[in-house]
């Protein structure tokens, strides 16, 4: 079994910075991919960022420039640097974690939001 947990949402003003982390743990021979996804209210999940073990990352294209994806390969971790945070980036962000095209795994999401 694989276990993902993100960590480091919040509340936060317009303008400031947030760093989210995921790690994954159990069952795991190399890590494909990781990610980050969101879901906001009403709305359907998508794409933040993604990862590569070779370090090769894929942004959604509004959201370039303001966030940063990294991963440390050794802890099996990843990181959302967000910053210039805007009230419609308030959305619940999940990490996650592919093992191979068919396996794929998520954490329970951690809660941003984003207001004054």
């Amino acid at each position: 079994q694989v276990q993902v947990v993100e960590s480091g949402g919040g509340l936060v003003q317009p303008g400031e910075s947030l760093r989210l982390s995921c790690a994954a743990s159990g069952s795991i021979f190399k890590i494909a991919a990781m990610g980050w996804y969101r879901q906001a209210p009403g709305k359907q999940r998508e794409t933040v960022a993604v990862i590569t073990s070779g370090g090769i990352t894929n942004y959604a294209d509004s959201l370039k420039g303001r966030f940063t994806i990294s991963r440390d390969n050794a802890k099996n971790t990843e990181y959302l640097q967000m910053n210039s945070l805007k009230p419609e980036d308030t959305a619940v962000y999940y990490c996650n974690v592919r093992i191979s095209t068919m396996t794929e795994y998520w954490g329970q999401g951690t809660q941003v939001t984003v207001s004054s």
